[in-house]
């Protein structure tokens, strides 16, 4: 996965191993299917595009850690106090956001797609539904009375992504004096930030528009608190080690741990104020962002023509059909491994595909060196399949690079991929696998049979090669098609970029288990194509239960209940917690799961939607092309055309000026 859950602690380790972009040497040809990506344009790609690009540059200006996320300063000059500020969430600021939105979309409709090449079309149709989602957000549902995990993660975000990017000095030197200045002012405005924070979702109480109890806390109080040791001890330190005794650095750092304790003191008072306004212990959930508005999202966001009620359904039928994939190459695995085992009624299957994946946690890993090397050999691997069965273009020195997570972000994420900010030379993704400190049981959970299929979604060709390739190709991916407008990896997030992103990893993970001469699973071998089974299980568990929260259909009680049974195969797992220890660590695991899909709405599902779609598009080219297909043009095309869904380029895929 990506990035996807609030860190508590900085990541200025991160920002020592992320330097400058390495070069790849990449093959001169760069066509697509069918040639060349630009086409010649209309009469009216330029006015649209004028519009385009105005848009795109005053939505960073008004949301400016976004705008560091995506390293705005490289695309435009004008972006480079963005990473001094925090976005103004207090009404005047958001009606004058609402009024230039409103203008915006007016003047974009008014650009009949009918004279556009088919490439400004797509940036027309992505454009306005992005400046929907934000207009929707802020006047119908008016989430900023409720965004407390926007409220807690975006501050902390800002400084976090900006210190990555910063300029490497000499040694364990980091930042230049003007970019430390920057951090100064934006720690410096989160007093008033969380002041109109406080107003905000006084104002949302008053409205019964209250965030969930689980947000409350968990976010809110706990996050807050976090947030406040950060500014109070972390930053001070990081930044004094990182400054060195450069010129700028005493009077940068003084005024930087002034600020700090500003923010800490901040930060606490709003911690304070969430328990003071709101119950934790309301029982009442509050997640559910409804039918109505869960519909306008699969249709307008992420391009998906179903109903609520019909991914319900298809939800179950995917849970059922990776069901008894895994089961069927469990009892042959099983059989090959002369594990007696009976797969007769649903409760004895269940049992044997976990006793197989217990059986293959035995060959695990004696050091985390041992687990490190499994990884990097297992990239390698990886990449020489693709080069052997022609599925990509690959640069003769591209490798796949696997790195210790910094210890600051060691206590949030297993393994995950950071990209780098696609409009700045600076920075390079990094996949990031955390070390055990040589503790058994961890090293027994990341078996050898488990390590191919992560390799293959947070590595090659999932998410680091999905990356390097775009950010390669920046020419021919236009500005918005970048965007995460509402907020970054949050619950303001509208989340139509994981159905590219998150979507092209679990396709990564399926692309390589297509049977091959003498390799009935491609890439992995049996206990390999387990896991990658089970990460395809999850995946269509998320679709069931997703929908299932958000629209009435399953409580979260109901949606833990399903995960442990469907994902873990531990039916009842929450009534056996007390007296079983893998029942116990099951429901803990599904709670945090479901917890997470209960805030964000939709982005659950984007994996196998997202996976599904390329998979259609596919089929559809290669029956258009007949023998004439290469699933290498395929592959690149697609991801030339950015992290946007399917849906907005789908049946124009084919025309040469997308």
């Amino acid at each position: 996965m990506l990035r996807r859950d609030f860190v508590r602690t900085a990541s200025l380790g991160a920002a020592f191993g992320i330097f400058r972009r390495p070069s790849l040497t990449w093959p001169s040809h760069h066509g697509g299917i069918h040639g060349a990506i630009h086409g010649a344009g209309t009469a009216d790609d330029a006015r649209f595009i004028a519009l385009r690009d105005r848009y795109f540059l005053q939505h960073l200006t008004l949301n400016p850690v976004t705008s560091t996320y995506l390293g705005g300063d490289g695309y435009s000059s004008r972006l480079v106090e963005a990473n001094g500020r925090l976005r103004d969430y207090s009404p005047n600021a958001l009606a004058s956001e609402v009024a230039s939105y409103r203008d915006l979309r007016t003047a974009i409709s008014a650009v009949d797609p009918a004279s556009l090449s088919a490439r400004a079309r797509i940036d027309r149709a992505l454009v306005l539904a992005q400046l929907d989602f934000m207009l929707r957000e802020i006047t119908e549902r008016h989430y900023y009375q409720r965004a407390v995990d926007t409220y807690v993660a975006e501050p902390f975000r800002g400084v976090d992504w900006f210190i990555q990017q910063m300029t490497p000095g000499s040694g364990t030197q980091l930042g230049t004096g003007d970019e430390w200045a920057l951090v100064v002012h934006r720690v410096g405005a989160m007093p008033a930030y969380l002041a109109t924070a406080q107003q905000q979702l006084l104002a949302g109480k008053r409205a019964g528009n209250l965030p969930d109890h689980r947000m409350i806390e968990r976010d809110g109080i706990a996050g807050a608190k976090a947030n406040a040791d950060y500014f109070r001890t972390t930053l001070p330190k990081l930044a004094r080690d990182a400054m060195g005794n450069r010129a700028f650095a005493s009077s940068t750092l003084t005024a930087l741990t002034k600020q700090c304790a500003a923010a800490a003191t901040a930060w606490d008072r709003f911690a304070v104020f969430m328990a003071a306004t709101f119950n934790i212990h309301e029982t009442r959930d509050r997640f559910a962002c409804g039918e109505q508005e869960y519909a306008w999202r699969v249709t307008h966001v992420l391009r998906d023509s179903r109903t609520p009620a019909a991914l319900f359904a298809y939800g179950a039928e995917q849970v059922a059909l990776y069901t008894d994939r895994i089961t069927d190459v469990a009892r042959a695995y099983a059989t090959s491994a002369k594990l007696r085992l009976t797969f007769g009624t649903a409760a004895e299957r269940a049992a044997s595909v976990r006793r197989v994946m217990e059986h293959l946690s035995n060959d695990a890993p004696r050091t985390d060196d041992e687990l490190f090397r499994w990884y990097r050999e297992t990239g390698v691997r990886a990449v020489a399949y693709g080069r052997e069965r022609a599925l990509f273009d690959i640069p003769a020195d591209y490798k796949l690079d696997v790195v210790p997570t910094p210890p600051v972000l060691r206590s949030t994420i297993d393994a995950a991929y950071y990209p780098a900010p696609p409009f700045k030379k600076t920075g390079v993704g990094r996949f990031y696998l955390t070390p055990t400190g040589n503790d058994a049981a961890a090293l027994r959970a990341q078996n050898r049979a488990s390590v191919a299929d992560t390799a293959v979604h947070e590595g090659f060709p999932g998410h680091d090669w999905h990356y390097k390739y775009m950010t390669q190709h920046a020419r021919d991916i236009s500005n918005v098609r970048w965007l995460t407008p509402g907020a970054v990896e949050d619950s303001s997030s509208m989340w139509s970029d994981s159905m590219a992103a998150e979507g092209w990893a679990l396709y990564a993970e399926e692309l390589m288990a297509e049977p091959a001469p003498g390799k009935p699973y491609g890439f992995y071998d049996a206990g390999e194509y387990l896991y990658e089974l089970q990460g395809q299980l999850l995946r269509a568990v998320r679709v069931r239960v997703d929908v299932g929260i958000h629209t009435g259909r399953m409580s979260f009680n109901d949606a833990i209940d399903y995960f442990t049974e469907h994902v873990d195969f531990i039916p009842h797992a929450r009534q056996r917690a007390a007296h079983d220890p893998a029942a116990r660590a099951s429901a803990d695991g599904a709670l945090r799961a479901i917890y997470r899909y209960s805030k964000w709405p939709t982005q659950a599902i984007t994996y196998n939607l997202g996976k599904s779609a390329i998979g259609r598009l596919r089929e559809s080219v290669q029956r258009h092309e007949g023998s004439q297909f290469s699933r290498r043009a395929f592959h690149e095309r697609f991801m030339r055309m950015g992290t946007i869904p399917a849906g907005y380029f789908a049946d124009v895929f084919s025309a040469s000026d997308v």
